[in-house]
């Protein structure tokens, strides 16, 4: 079983999923049962018009995320998180009550209180639901972990819209909806009694009860972090597009396609599978790390199939008006549309799984509930910029196509933004673009890798592109001692530096640059960080492993650490090898998207560590594999 499904076996996630599947099935039930009711039968209540009173009902809900994230932070770091969870669905379910009692009542007012506190109800248990993850998961968990949590959350809500709207359309569908969110609210309640202990990350915590000074405070936790900080801001620019999408689908679906509810209803349903999908290969496309390189090819897919988007997107009325759904399929354009809303979903998914981890992974653990507290007002706010966006454009005369394509190169404008700032996601795209579009890589002793703590791993030196395959296996970043030559090459030069790289130089060629490699391994290493050498010195020319130099002895008689032996095997033949001459002059030579290895060993204690030894452990770690 692949082991992202697994975790839907294990006591310590299954709970958890369902609370959360069950309260957003709940959420969107209500709410887009609501939202028919009051587009269908609002003369019944007031004299304001449908799409107002839609807006409006929108606002109320969104409201509580700025007015509450900030509170639930603190408590979601203060006290034990099971049981605050059990809390707070136990609040749904009297929200729930309240509901039952508005449409019993047939109060717009009450419904729209209800739609208030189920606001409350989701600021509250906002930031629990992404801290909770990292206590109960692995690191190697929680891409899977992520991936099932986002791919769940769109699956219920596209099944909640749709029931909302069909329950309220049956004849006494107010009873229906109020006995059905009495049901899901109290099945999600008893899911939560499942979910295991999980620590309180600050317990003398002291609550600050001001939400606009603990907004200011949360925000400040939140910008600590620059790559933190940059991964909410990201996760917030989906929820922008997502959102400036999502509420378009209606009048596209009406006006652009020619179609009817049933049109709406599958354009909705194709994004979140589409979303669902993307979350839940993240997985395979990482090999379980928390690979950043997929943010992006996420940020790639979601402008290209935007821009295309708007491409296929035919003139208004050019398709005709109120068509049932066999007949807008009957049109070719619409199968295009259909794959363009299809493929932004998944790339999506791409984009934010990885964030998600990553704000998860380097938070830090006492302050990480607050710091998703911040991601979920900043969330918020952008979800509100997006619906102000779309509304100022559409009204200036922009057509739904144009605005597809302004926010498709808002996207590109934004990612080139990020990925400067932060080159690291540039660079975990090129390593993971390499090893998965060029190469099949196979990795051995991959746990043999230290968490924590200062490491030197040693490895032959086959190729130009070893650094790069190393870096794809190790889950963290990686400095590598290099010729100062390669370090300097076009592109590769890029890598190096974004990496930290440290160029080195032989005594008789730069004796001053030597020296200065040397202080900045010790200083990586007390600092606690990776480093990666090539004791030989060089690449191969014949394909053999030769005598690996002093250096390796220098480093570890100044900074005793543990050393990590390396192979790698399948490059030598490579384009980026030097079989046959130089490298890189024929670009179909045997090895080129063939599969390599990497095989790794146990630690090696620095007492135990010299050049013979260790190129002998390489050696034998390689075996017959060139």
């Amino acid at each position: 079983m692949n082991s992202q499904f697994a975790l839907l076996t294990k006591h310590r996630f299954l709970p958890f999923f369902l609370t959360q599947f069950l309260g957003a099935f709940n959420d969107n039930l209500y709410k887009n049962a609501l939202v028919v009711l009051i587009t269908f039968h609002a003369v019944r209540y007031t004299p304001l018009e449908p799409g107002v009173l839609v807006n409006l009902a929108a606002g109320i809900f969104i409201l509580p995320f700025f007015l509450f994230s900030a509170t639930a932070g603190q408590l979601a770091d203060k006290y034990e998180k099971s049981r605050l969870i059990r809390g707070i669905k136990l609040l749904e379910l009297g929200i729930m009550v309240l509901a039952a009692s508005a449409f019993a009542l047939d109060s717009l007012v009450l419904m729209l209180v209800t739609l208030f506190f189920m606001g409350v109800q989701s600021s509250l248990f906002g930031p629990v639901k992404y801290a909770i993850l990292p206590q109960h998961l692995d690191e190697a968990e929680l891409i899977g972990g992520n991936g099932l949590v986002e791919s769940g959350t769109f699956v219920a809500i596209l099944i909640g819209t749709i029931a909302g709207g069909v329950m309220i359309a049956l004849p006494d569908g107010a009873r229906w909806v109020s006995v059905a969110v009495l049901l899901i609210a109290g099945a999600g309640y008893l899911a939560s009694w499942g979910i295991p202990t999980a620590a309180a990350a600050d317990a003398a915590l002291r609550i600050n009860w001001n939400p606009l000074s603990q907004t200011l405070r949360t925000l400040s936790f939140a910008r600590a972090n620059r790559v933190v900080f940059l991964s909410i801001l990201g996760i917030s620019w989906l929820w922008f597009y997502g959102a400036l999408l999502l509420s378009q689908f209606p009048d596209y679906a009406r006006s652009v396609l020619g179609g009817d509810e049933y049109t709406v209803t599958l354009l909705l349903a194709i994004f979140s599978v589409g979303i669902g999908t993307g979350s839940l290969l993240c997985e395979k496309l990482s090999k379980s790390h928390v690979e950043i390189g997929l943010v992006p090819f996420g940020a790639i897919g979601l402008t290209l199939f935007g821009l295309d988007l708007w491409w296929a997107s035919p003139a208004a009325g050019a398709l005709g008006s109120l068509q049932p759904l066999s007949a807008v399929l009957g049109h070719a354009v619409s199968w295009r549309v259909v794959f363009d809303l299809l493929m932004i979903g998944i790339f999506g998914g791409f984009f934010i799984v990885p964030l998600y981890a990553l704000i998860q992974l380097r938070s830090d653990a006492s302050h990480r509930s607050r710091i998703i507290a911040g991601n979920n007002i900043l969330n918020a706010l952008f979800m509100v910029f997006a619906a102000l966006m779309g509304a100022g454009l559409l009204a200036a005369g922009a057509s739904i196509a144009q605005l597809i394509f302004i926010t498709a190169i808002l996207n590109a404008c934004v990612a080139i933004y990020i990925f400067t700032l932060v080159p690291e996601f540039l660079l975990r795209f090129i390593v993971w673009l390499l090893v998965h579009a060029v190469y099949r890589l196979r990795v051995n002793g991959e746990e043999y890798i230290p968490g924590e703590g200062a490491v030197v791993l040693v490895a032959n030196h086959v190729s130009f592109v070893d650094a790069l395959v190393i870096m794809a296996t190790c889950r963290r970043p990686v400095r590598f001692v290099m010729d100062h030559r390669i370090f300097r090459w076009p592109i590769l030069s890029f890598v190096f530096r974004t990496s930290r790289a440290i160029p080195i130089a032989p005594a008789r060629e730069d004796a001053e640059m030597m020296e200065r490699a040397f202080d900045s391994v010790a200083a990586a290493l007390e600092a606690g960080e990776v480093v990666g050498i090539f004791p030989e010195g060089a690449i191969t020319k014949s394909g053999e492993i030769r005598d690996f130099r002093g250096g390796i002895s220098r480093i570890v008689e100044r900074t005793p650490v543990p050393v990590v032996p390396m192979a790698l095997s399948g490059l030598w033949g490579s384009f980026f090898s030097r079989k046959g001459g130089s490298a890189m002059r024929k670009p179909f030579r045997r090895g080129m998207f063939n599969r390599i290895g990497l095989n790794i060993g146990p630690p090696l204690a620095a007492a135990t560590v010299s050049p013979d030894a260790l190129r002998a452990q390489v050696v034998a770690l390689r075996g017959d594999q060139r």
